[in-house]
């Protein structure tokens, strides 16, 4: 499945995730959002402007 997503959300999803784990969620909003991790960015990034930009971490290998 393929959403559009903002392009920090993206970065973020795959900071935490890989894309074998996000297809095996599929359509499973709430198991990557209930993640410690989105959650916490879900938190941070929901009084941002639509616009807003920020850098995003990496994944650490």
């Amino acid at each position: 499945m393929t959403e559009a997503v903002h392009p920090i959300c993206h970065r973020t999803l795959h900071a935490v995730f890989t894309n074998a784990e996000l297809g095996r969620f599929g359509a499973e909003v709430t198991v990557v959002r209930s993640a410690p991790p989105i959650a916490r960015f879900l938190q941070w990034i929901a009084d941002k402007h639509p616009d807003f930009h920020a850098p995003t971490a990496r994944k650490r290998r």
